[in-house]
């Protein structure tokens, strides 16, 4: 069964950085689209980030010119880069992944950013 394990949350001041990652382990054949999701209290999901198998990175306006998400094939990995991290940004983020055609979930990992 494949699992998706995220990292690297935590507590930060604004303005400060993070870097979550997100690694998939299990039986995999084919990994596609990657994507970061977040869930702020009271709101609904949000998606933050997207990374193709080639390499094709999109972003939320709110994510423009701060994240920068990215992917290690070899390690079937998933990262998410935050800079000058602001109040806002508080929720949990959560890593999805298509996995042999199928789309997987991790438990989501909290980012609190202090003003």
């Amino acid at each position: 069964q494949v699992q998706l394990v995220e990292s690297g949350g935590g507590l930060v001041q604004a303005g400060g950085s993070l870097r979550l990652s997100c690694a998939a382990s299990g039986s995999i054949f084919s990994l596609g689209v990657m994507r970061w999701y977040r869930q702020a209290p009271g709101k609904s999901r949000e998606l933050v980030a997207t990374v193709t198998s080639e390499g094709v990175t999109t972003y939320a306006d709110s994510a423009k010119g701060r994240f920068t998400i990215s992917r290690d094939n070899t390690k079937n990995a998933q990262y998410l880069q935050m800079n000058s991290l602001k109040p806002e940004d508080t929720a949990v983020y959560y890593c999805d992944a298509i996995v042999d055609h199928r789309s997987c979930w991790g438990q989501g990992t909290q980012v609190a950013v202090s003003s």
